[in-house]
């Protein structure tokens, strides 16, 4: 497991005094546009902890739970504050984190999108799409997200997108920590009951982090070429107990340890949320770490 010094997701804080670090960098940055070849992505997208920076945006870092409501950005970069309506919750913004891989940062001096490649786009994302086919191997889980309008009584939104990424079972990130590696990232557009089906693995628990997966949310397909596009930027968490399950199989090495030292309530993303936002972060789950799962989840927006 790649050793992170815990500076995944760090939230608002650690954001800004890494923008700052980082700003001259990105500056010089080169685009990847939809049509670069497999090298240039590569070139961009190559490089460790070392030198992947956080989103610039403020709606990628900054983390928002109230006990009145939670915060939405939009696609301007703005966020306002809701309650939940009926029987859903709006979702909290959340850092996207230094990994994104959506345009919003930069690794060996490029920039890495892979919202901009078709082939960012399907329903399966355990293997690489890139210049490599490896399968990323680990516990399979089939997650079915729905995503609803909290402000028009959860009303289902078809044909918006929604860009997951997650880490491996090893704790890496594919891009970034692997830089020949492009799995475990994937974007899919809602049908008509708002929702889309992902198969993956279970991820990894790495230290300082509670384990979760990244999600971003965008208006269209058509819209997802950045994540400064995007209409909600936050993380689902891992149901404790699949956690010890999975964990206490072959190929998670740290994770077990890992997560004997932090738990939802003290991660410094999920923490400050109040009982409900967690709630609604929360995949649902069903299955056994050796036959698979199945997880749920409804990803409120405030629109």
């Amino acid at each position: 497991m790649t050793h992170h010094d815990d500076d995944h997701d760090r939230g608002l804080a650690h954001d800004l005094e890494t923008m700052s670090r980082q700003l001259l960098g990105r500056r010089r940055a080169l685009g990847l546009f939809a049509g670069a070849g497999v090298t240039a992505l590569l070139s961009g997208c190559g490089g460790g902890d070392s030198t992947a920076s956080a989103s610039s945006t403020s709606t990628s870092s900054t983390d928002t739970s109230t006990s009145t409501g939670s915060s939405t950005s939009t696609g301007s970069g703005t966020s306002t504050d809701s309650s939940s309506s009926g029987t859903c919750v709006a979702d909290p913004t959340e850092t996207n984190g230094p990994y994104p891989a959506d345009g919003t940062n930069s690794s060996s001096g490029s920039t890495s999108n892979v919202l901009t490649l078709s082939s960012a786009v399907r329903s399966d994302i355990r293997s690489s799409f890139l210049n490599s086919t490896t399968t990323a191997s680990g516990v399979r889980v089939d997650i079915t997200l729905t995503i609803v309008d909290v402000n028009a009584s959860c009303a289902a939104l078809s044909n918006y997108a929604i860009y997951i990424w997650h880490c491996d079972a090893n704790g890496d990130y594919s891009l970034y920590d692997l830089p020949t590696e492009s799995y475990l990232r994937g974007i899919q557009v809602t049908n008509s009951s708002g929702q889309v089906t992902f198969t993956t693995i279970f991820p990894g628990c790495y230290s300082g982090r509670y384990p979760h997966i990244h999600f971003e949310v965008f208006s269209s397909l058509a819209g997802a070429t950045s994540g400064r596009a995007a209409a909600l930027i936050s993380q689902l968490a891992m149901p404790r107990s699949e956690c010890t399950a999975v964990y206490a199989t072959s190929g998670y090495s740290d994770s077990s340890r890992n997560l004997g030292n932090i738990t939802i309530a003290t991660d410094n993303v999920f923490g400050d949320n109040t009982a409900a936002q967690i709630a609604a972060q929360t995949l649902t789950m069903s299955g056994s770490a050796s036959a698979g799962y199945t997880a749920t989840a409804t990803i409120g927006l405030a629109l």
